[in-house]
């Protein structure tokens, strides 16, 4: 008896374990009924880094870029390999839109710097042409889940 219930606690551990490690809570980003999966980018480097680790992206992924408060931050597509529209997003609304924003031709190129012409708190970078395909103007909603 002390054998089945040894075993039995045994293998409800190793079951919650593997869903506690294997179990990831999505990110999503959704506008005008839209929605793309997003991988957050919180810490310098993840920022720093950006989209420029991906070859491609789905069309339906993104990655969404954190501030602690509101200000003009600048992008520059540094080591992209593929063109994207750029999002700027405060109190979780459109303020600007940079559509089709071009990857660099050689390393050699110096990317143009983009730059808001309001405060966010937000960028969301997604494919190039998606902001044009979905109709997406500056005071459209964005709606972040889980929110950050």
């Amino acid at each position: 008896m002390k054998y089945i219930v040894f075993t039995l606690t045994v293998a409800v551990a190793v079951i919650v374990m593997f869903f506690a490690f294997n179990t990831k809570s999505k990110s999503y980003a959704v506008i005008n009924g839209h929605s793309f999966d997003i991988e957050m980018a919180i810490t310098d480097s993840q920022k720093s880094k950006g989209l420029a680790k991906y070859e491609k992206i789905p069309e339906s992924f993104g990655m969404l870029f954190l501030f602690g408060k509101a200000d003009y931050y600048s992008f520059w597509m540094k080591n992209m390999k593929f063109p994207i529209d750029i999002i700027y997003i405060n109190d979780n609304k459109i303020v600007d839109i940079f559509k089709n924003v071009p990857n660099p031709k050689s390393k050699s190129e110096v990317p143009k710097t983009i730059k808001p012409s309001l405060p966010s708190d937000k960028v969301l970078e997604i494919n190039a042409g998606l902001s044009d395909k979905y109709n997406f103007k500056r005071g459209d909603s964005v709606r972040i889940n889980p929110a950050p």
